[in-house]
């Protein structure tokens, strides 16, 4: 077989060189330099569709401005998300800050001080419960209600802009490009929390969890192509990928994702979701042999400002209008 030479990384200032340059390397520092390559062909295909899986406590740990430009340059269509980190962006933008701690510490001490603790980023219990108590009390104006939570976060999204109108999400952000922001667990999270608070006193409001499977299928469908980025993996990953296997169950084989990355610390010998390795999903036809895919085994809290500053300082533009 053919053999090209290795390339030694140098050190510069100039992020999109850099990463070039460790796509020639080795190890996990390749890797992170092939997925900024197979994001950057799909952000300059104009047949594909870019689907966003976000899991883990990216929001906490810092990663949200990098979340907001990914939007802003249109190089995400749709976003499926877990419940806590929208619960989280909602919070930064009604002006909750999170804030530096640390993993050595006493929890017990945290407790009594009303601290809670995401491994060593800090926030006060009294201030996320009143997210939980607006969310609870916008959910009791939106009743009776039934819809997706699609749709929930969408008009989530227009009243945080009113009552916030300074501030600043990634919510937000997506409500005012169109890109729809799923979360398919959103009981699993601060946000259900909300609702269930809501519920018991009456209120009648419902998230109906088929209906994002169905809109986000339906999305799929309609695509010539699509291309899916995960960070981390979980709930959002899989939501993500079933949708193949639901198009082609109403006649509607599409052959798998035409493009695939993920950025994840699991690994697939202990047999989880988030590790499985992308080969493995050809067999369930979620993606297929043809299909440009990468996976870099790193802290997604490293990977991602350094992926999204390779992209947006490759000055990539969107060939068309996308979604929305």
């Amino acid at each position: 077989m053919d053999m090209n030479p290795r390339r030694s990384v140098c050190p510069t200032t100039d992020v999109p060189s850099l990463v070039a340059a460790m796509s020639e390397s080795g190890f996990q520092g390749r890797k992170l330099g092939e997925s900024v390559r197979v994001w950057s062909e799909m952000i300059l295909d104009p047949d594909c569709t870019i689907l966003l899986g976000l899991s883990g406590a990216m929001v906490p740990a810092g990663m949200q401005e990098c979340l907001i430009e990914l939007v802003r340059h249109r190089y995400v269509d749709a976003i499926v998300s877990t419940g806590a980190n929208i619960f989280h962006d909602v919070a930064e933008h009604l002006g909750i800050n999170h804030y530096l701690g640390h993993h050595h510490v006493d929890d017990e001490s945290l407790y009594r001080q009303g601290i809670d603790r995401i491994y060593d980023v800090f926030a006060y219990e009294e201030e996320f419960r009143s997210v939980d108590r607006r969310v609870a009390k916008f959910a009791a104006e939106l009743a009776p209600y039934h819809a997706s939570s699609a749709d929930f976060l969408s008009r989530l999204g227009h009243h945080i802009m009113e009552v916030a109108p300074g501030g600043r999400s990634i919510l937000a952000t997506c409500t005012q490009m169109g890109v729809p922001v799923f979360v398919p667990a959103l009981g699993d999270s601060s946000l259900g929390i909300a609702l269930t608070v809501a519920r018991r006193r009456g209120v009648d409001i419902a998230i109906d969890q088929i209906a994002d499977a169905d809109e986000l299928t339906r999305i799929v469908e309609t695509s010539k192509k699509t291309g899916v980025v995960y960070i981390g993996g979980g709930v959002p990953k899989n939501f993500i990928q079933q949708t193949q296997v639901i198009a082609s169950m109403h006649d509607r084989d599409l052959g798998g994702h035409a493009y695939a990355v993920q950025y994840t610390t699991d690994a697939p010998h202990w047999g989880g979701l988030s590790g499985c390795t992308f080969e493995e999903a050809i067999s369930w036809g979620k993606e297929s042999t043809e299909t440009k895919r990468v996976q870099c085994f790193c802290d997604a809290t490293i990977a991602i400002p350094i992926a999204v500053s390779a992209l947006i300082g490759s000055g990539l533009v969107r060939p068309y209008a996308p979604r929305g």
